[in-house]
């Protein structure tokens, strides 16, 4: 197993989820279980051993957590594990915060996870009927 340094040095500039725009100054990455959609070390799904994601759920019905379970890296398919939390958005984030932090697993990818979450949840809202606007009489 190599360690996600030289990992992240060998794939950094080219891999198959990069993308690369003429004016953007940072690169952004369309990797699975990657928070903020950029191409840097510390957000990268693909090179740590833990990494996490947040999606929104299938039924869109709150958000699946998808994380790396670190004692079967070595075989990727065994190493995924998601769940599913759909108790509602207040709920929902607090146990993902409580998920993150308390096992001690990439805390410093917490806050980043929960503006994720908050996000997904905030799509599956349904939007606010406009009112139709009285015409004026003469």
């Amino acid at each position: 197993m190599m360690s996600s340094h030289l990992t992240w040095m060998i794939i950094r500039n080219n891999n198959a989820y990069l993308l690369k725009k003429r004016n953007i100054k940072k690169p952004f990455s369309t990797e699975p279980n990657n928070l903020n959609n950029l191409s840097s070390y510390r957000y990268s799904g693909l090179i740590h051993k833990k990494s996490v994601g947040v999606v929104a759920a299938p039924d869109n019905k709150g958000f699946t957590v998808v994380y790396k379970k670190s004692r079967s890296s070595y075989k990727p398919a065994k190493s995924v594990v998601k769940r599913t939390m759909k108790a509602g958005p207040r709920r929902s984030l607090y146990k993902l915060k409580r998920l993150l932090r308390a096992n001690k697993y990439r805390t410093d990818l917490t806050k980043a996870a929960l503006r994720r979450a908050s996000a997904v949840l905030k799509s599956q809202k349904p939007l606010p009927i406009k009112k139709a606007r009285a015409k004026k009489s003469d």
